[in-house]
């Protein structure tokens, strides 16, 4: 006999049993349909005001707050969007609006992503105390340097001027953090490469640094888009022409005005959301994308 017919049959490797846990899959797909219905009742009670407030523009005056609540509106009163318009100054309003939120969401992303290149990649003396007390500032309430502020503004003669809220947003010590930290995600050998090849630092942030930053710029793009449009305080102190008014003065006037409108009152709280909801759902993808990979080393 030779050793190959002495050698002994290997030991067949049992497979595994799932049926020693017969109620596992069962118990985790039951979990799961749980987590999804909770989320799909959080969703629907963050929706449900914003549906009523829908409603309720295309309501008449008098069926706003019937008891109980009619969640359809019967008739349906289209007109109420085209008396806003009318018994308002509602184009001047979107139009201040949107030209200050375009204009400082331009700049802060510019000032933002420059700076946040240098932070990141620039090495200088001082340079992570001074990008400590820089995004330290931050956490200083407005309230606090809010007079001195004002009294800037009126001494370079900005204020009552829409030139005061660009001067006084184009620069956001948040956007340099949220894009220094996405920076520091992209791969230093990328640089150094490009040093090699004789582009600049300029060079490399607009050549390299920007087109691959797309994602954490359109964060950072819609997140100071949706501040500037909902800001009130601002506008209200600096902005007192009513030809200067935003669209969060302009509805406060109207309100006033017209206190016992309700429904017109509604559509024009609709007008004002319908923007920022537009942007958000063409850029929620970016977002997304953004504030996740903003938060990983490489």
């Amino acid at each position: 006999m030779t050793a190959t017919d002495l050698s002994l049959p290997a030991p067949a490797v049992a497979a595994p049993d799932n049926r020693s846990a017969p109620g596992r899959p069962v118990r985790s797909r039951g979990w799961r349909l749980v987590g999804y219905a909770a989320l799909v009742l959080a969703a629907a009670g963050l929706l449900l005001p914003f549906y009523w407030m829908v409603v309720a523009s295309l309501k008449t005056n008098s069926d706003v707050f019937t008891i109980p609540i009619t969640w359809l509106p019967d008739p349906v009163v289209w007109r109420n969007y085209l008396d806003i318009w009318q018994r308002s100054d509602m184009t001047t309003w979107l139009g201040n609006t949107l030209l200050l939120s375009g204009v400082v969401t331009l700049l802060q992303v510019v000032t933002g992503s420059f700076a946040a290149y240098g932070f990141a990649r620039v090495r200088f003396p001082g340079r992570n105390a001074l990008f400590l007390a820089y995004v330290g500032t931050i956490a200083v309430p407005w309230q606090s340097y809010m007079i001195p502020q004002f009294i800037l503004m009126s001494k370079l003669q900005l204020s009552n001027t829409l030139w005061s809220i660009v001067a006084l947003q184009a620069f956001g010590a948040f956007g340099v953090f949220l894009m220094k930290q996405f920076y520091e995600t992209i791969p230093e050998e990328l640089s150094e490469a490009a040093r090699v090849d004789g582009l600049s630092e300029f060079g490399i942030y607009r050549r390299i640094m920007l087109p691959l930053s797309r994602p954490a710029l359109a964060s950072l793009g819609l997140l100071t888009f949706v501040t500037t449009w909902n800001d009130y305080l601002g506008p209200l102190i600096y902005l007192r022409s009513p030809e200067l008014r935003t669209i969060q003065l302009g509805l406060n006037t109207f309100i006033s005005q017209y206190n016992a409108e309700y429904a017109l009152i509604m559509t024009g709280s609709v007008l004002s959301v319908l923007p920022v909801a537009v942007i958000f759902l063409l850029g929620q993808r970016y977002f997304i994308e953004g504030i996740a990979s903003t938060g990983l080393k490489g």
